[in-house]
């Protein structure tokens, strides 16, 4: 079956709503600055195995793209692309910038330091208490004193929801929990970029839904950047159509309105390229054969 780039039904890509650009630097500009994260035409292949074939797409600042596909299509060989834990065979990759697929290593140490990353497994250290989880990054790659980690590993704990947990150990929360403070952990050093790599996978529904609403809060209320890799697709759907609110100092995720989810795109790969880009709308709209197939096997009809 022969793929199709771009939106399959042949339309333009939708647009991303763009947001006001994050405080964080922003390095010398190859692109736009208005662009978080760009893929120019990537290609990337292990042996007889192609992987991604003239891949070409770009996050604005301050939108958030999820990416869909089958296990095994490359999503989260594409983070470690934009990570620069992977360099590709041809193409170039930007991030905020700068080009990334030939940067040197330690110029990467300095990037990653705006990036946030949650990857499938936590990878919190059992023998740190949360607090000293989250604030683990900052004391060992910032300068701050040991006043301000404080402040600020409380202000994400709060954030999250979990401040009351700081003086606990990993083993001792459970599994949506850990995922939080893993959210936390990647958020602590304030990136621009957040990169999430199957963040709700081995938790039950109910339990899921607060990992997505803590996605959905930093889109909408620290307005990150976000690249969203799953294979859930029910969480896709409601982190695309779902809104946090911050009224009289509680914040809430409600439903939103279709038309606001402009500023969520997404991606779905299928050999090697990009076989839909669009809206969650247009994707539940879709007449593609693969799409509908791909969708069912997890939503019912709609």
């Amino acid at each position: 079956m022969a793929t199709t780039s771009a939106l399959v039904e042949g339309s333009a890509p939708s647009a991303v709503a763009e947001r006001s650009p994050l405080d964080m630097p922003v390095g010398s500009a190859a692109h736009t600055p208005s662009q978080a994260v760009v893929f120019d035409r990537v290609s990337l292949a292990f042996d007889d195995l192609v992987v991604f074939r003239d891949l070409s797409f770009e996050v604005p600042e301050g939108a958030m793209t999820i990416l869909l596909g089958a296990s095994g299509t490359g999503k989260s060989l594409l983070l470690k692309l934009v990570l620069g834990l992977l360099r590709p065979d041809a193409g170039r990759i930007f991030v905020h910038g700068q080009r990334v697929d030939d940067m040197s290593e330690r110029n990467l140490l300095r990037l990653r330091a705006d990036i946030g990353m949650l990857f499938q497994e936590n990878a919190l250290f059992d023998s740190l208490t949360v607090e000293e989880n989250v604030g683990y990054r900052l004391r060992e790659e910032s300068e701050l004193p040991e006043g301000q980690i404080r402040a600020r590993v409380a202000e994400v704990l709060g954030f999250i929801g979990l401040g009351e947990f700081s003086d606990r150990i990993p083993s001792a929360l459970s599994g949506g929990q850990r995922r939080r403070v893993a959210i936390a952990r990647a958020i602590a050093a304030n990136p621009s970029l957040l990169l999430f790599d199957d963040p709700t996978t081995g938790l039950d529904p109910i339990i899921a839904t607060t990992v997505d609403d803590e996605i959905v809060k930093l889109r909408d209320l620290r307005h990150a950047t976000s690249i969203v890799v799953t294979h859930q697709i029910r969480d896709a759907f409601y982190v695309a159509t779902h809104r946090a609110l911050r009224a009289n100092g509680r914040i809430r995720v409600v439903p939103g309105e279709a038309k606001a989810a402009v500023q969520v795109e997404f991606m779905v790969l299928y050999e090697g390229r990009i076989h839909f880009r669009g809206t969650a709308e247009q994707l539940r709209a879709t007449q593609d054969g693969y799409l509908r197939r791909f969708l069912f096997r997890t939503l019912p009809p709609w």
